[in-house]
């Protein structure tokens, strides 16, 4: 039962976390107070309808969690695929963000009302630091080259604004996407790409957390005798 409780715990606080965070949630639900009840206030309703819905998705997701087999084993592609996979139709059927959409959602509403270049491309970097991405192909410092080219060529701070400045920096930046071999239509294979580090790294906590989970189970005086199972041969569907 440690086990399960750690390995659920862990699965609320992901979908609650990421349900609760996006926009599509500030929309309220008719709801439906008993007659003999008072009015509620604006404020109480909203919240109610948030809730339902958050209840809505995590029950949406559980449901699905508890059909697909997962294989806690972050070392096998295979198991990281068929991970991945899962985690897909949970977000198409509980209607959550994939993590690219919630990156393009927080560049978006990051990002809105930055007037110049600089800030932007240095708001970025913040982004992708605190999303735990790598920049393996060293393109930002590039980036960072091609605008100190445009300023230096326009002699200015070059604003967003400015839109024969953005456009000789968008030129620029084409350059670097044809020297790092990256291909506008190929947008969907890195998206893909994306999600199987995601999930890679997802399934690596998932197993630290089963380890400690049984760590601590086997230190009670009842389990002292048992042998510890593997993880791999651990099905989640029996925790949910």
């Amino acid at each position: 039962m440690a086990l399960a409780s750690r390995i659920l715990s862990r699965s609320r606080q992901l979908y609650a976390g990421q349900i609760i965070l996006q926009p599509e949630n500030a929309v309220p639900v008719r709801f439906f107070a008993k007659e003999a009840a008072p009015p509620a206030l604006k404020g109480d309703e909203m919240l109610k309808n948030i809730f339902l819905e958050v209840k809505k998705k995590f029950d949406t997701a559980l449901g699905v969690l508890r059909k697909e087999k997962i294989t806690i084993d972050p070392d096998d592609p295979a198991a990281v695929a068929q991970y991945a996979k899962v985690m897909k139709t949970v977000r198409e059927k509980a209607d959550l963000f994939s993590e690219s959409q919630r990156i393009q959602y927080t560049i978006q509403t990051r990002t809105q009302g930055i007037p110049d270049a600089r800030s932007y491309l240095l708001t970025l970097k913040e982004i992708r630091i605190k999303r735990g991405l790598t920049d393996d192909l060293g393109a930002e410092s590039m980036m960072m080259d091609a605008l100190e080219k445009v300023e230096k060529e326009i002699k200015k701070p070059l604003l967003r604004s400015d839109k024969k400045g953005m456009s000789l920096l968008m030129a620029e930046f084409d350059k670097i996407n044809k020297k790092l071999g990256i291909k506008r239509e190929d947008l969907p294979k890195y998206e893909e790409q994306l999600e199987l580090k995601i999930a890679k790294a997802q399934l690596e906590e998932l197993k630290k957390d089963a380890l400690e989970a049984m760590e601590t189970q086997k230190k009670r005086e009842e389990f002292k005798d048992e042998e510890m199972v593997g993880v791999k041969s651990l099905d989640i569907r029996n925790f949910i």
